[in-house]
């Protein structure tokens, strides 16, 4: 008999697998839809579904129903963009794929770099297109744009740990 996702039974809680299913299936659709390849998205909002924030191959191929080659692929994607980590099972040759603790903090935080080495080029790129140019104008007021994201990014993330701070506290 199927229960009610949330309801419990004795210490546990029960979970509506079809529930929790097209939870990640919808919410992978979400992340498609704003730029992420279809299995990366899939791989990502099971994983972000398991209690534990981790899972085997195995696991997320029975889960998604999808081959163990697409999940290498999404897997590939997720360490490349520091989404998961891949972590070696004690004892065993089986990798199994973490979330990173405070995971969008740490995914917003690893883009402060990315942003750094686009600043970099773009800067570069404005200099030799030329300040008086269209095209020059256009560069170095991406720069700005970028340096100016930067310095939100940081304080907005000051802010979120402070937030979550009060929030671990009870204060909020």
């Amino acid at each position: 008999m199927s229960e009610q996702a949330g309801r419990h039974q004795g210490e546990e809680t029960v979970r509506d697998e079809e529930a929790v299913s097209r939870f990640v299936e919808r919410f992978a659709a979400e992340l498609t839809e704003a730029g992420m390849q279809r299995m990366a998205a899939r791989v990502f909002a099971a994983l972000l579904s398991s209690d534990s924030g981790a899972l085997t191959s195995a696991e997320l191929s029975e889960r998604l129903q999808i081959s163990p080659a697409a999940i290498s692929g999404a897997i590939r994607y997720l360490v490349q963009v520091n989404m998961v980590r891949r972590e070696r099972e004690p004892g065993t040759r089986r990798d199994r794929y973490r979330l990173y603790n405070e995971l969008w903090y740490e995914t917003l935080g690893s883009r402060d770099h990315m942003l750094t080495r686009w600043e970099d080029v773009l800067r570069e790129g404005a200099k030799s297109l030329g300040p008086d140019t269209p095209a020059g104008a256009r560069v170095a007021e991406t720069v700005a744009f970028f340096e100016f994201m930067q310095g939100e990014l940081a304080r907005m993330l000051d802010r979120w740990r402070e937030h979550r701070d009060k929030q671990l506290r009870g204060e909020a």
